[in-house]
């Protein structure tokens, strides 16, 4: 393991107090604000090894993968920092958009249903990243363009049979979705966050 300590990034730390109502069903744009944030990642990441954790744990570890260390390794400064961020941040939010059960007397932290349902934890990805739904997103608007240009017969397109056009963009779908599967099966195995494989 490196002796570098790792860097807290920006939102990490935040520690804001929002209004607690509790919702069943996150919508696509919370989802996407859940996990553009490293350490509700690693919230979801860790209960997907350990169903019943604490805050106390959860803090523990998220402090250890931030770290580059193991868990008997950090300080309790780095545990304070990461504990007080989830307690009024982080927690709150993933209970608010019903991804997890978190008792604030007990400090059990439970996921529900709906995160399992989802496997998010199973498509994070760091925060240098483009997600899968992006990267698909971009081969779609590729493809498209391709389409078009076979449509209107520009010059380099029509110099290729279309059915070879076709073939090639069948192609990239199914080795991207082939690549995708072997990824996310990894990241089900993986015993830490892939961003903090990438790190070691």
């Amino acid at each position: 393991m490196s002796t570098q300590r790792g860097t807290v990034s920006p939102g990490d730390d935040d520690t804001s107090n929002e209004p607690t109502e509790r919702r069943h069903e996150p919508t696509e744009q919370e989802v996407f604000d859940i996990l553009s944030n490293r350490r509700r990642r690693y919230a979801l990441y860790a209960l997907a090894d350990d169903d019943t954790a604490t805050i106390g744990s959860l803090a523990e570890q998220i402090a250890a993968w931030e770290n580059d260390c193991t868990v008997d390794d950090i300080t309790p400064t780095e545990r304070k920092r990461v504990y007080t961020a989830l307690q009024q941040s982080h927690l709150p939010k993933l209970e608010r958009t019903g991804l997890i059960s978190f008792d604030q007397e007990t400090g059990r932290v439970r996921p529900t249903e709906t995160v399992e349902e989802m496997d998010i934890y199973l498509e994070v990805v760091g925060e240098e990243q483009l997600s899968w739904d992006q990267y698909y997103l971009g081969l779609s608007a590729v493809s498209v363009g391709i389409v078009v240009a076979i449509w209107l017969e520009l010059p380099f397109f029509r110099a290729i049979p279309p059915l070879l056009w076709m073939t090639v963009i069948v192609g990239l779908f199914t080795a991207s979705a082939a690549v995708h599967n072997y990824r996310s099966a990894g990241l089900n195995a993986a015993s830490e966050p892939p961003e903090v494989s990438r790190q070691s």
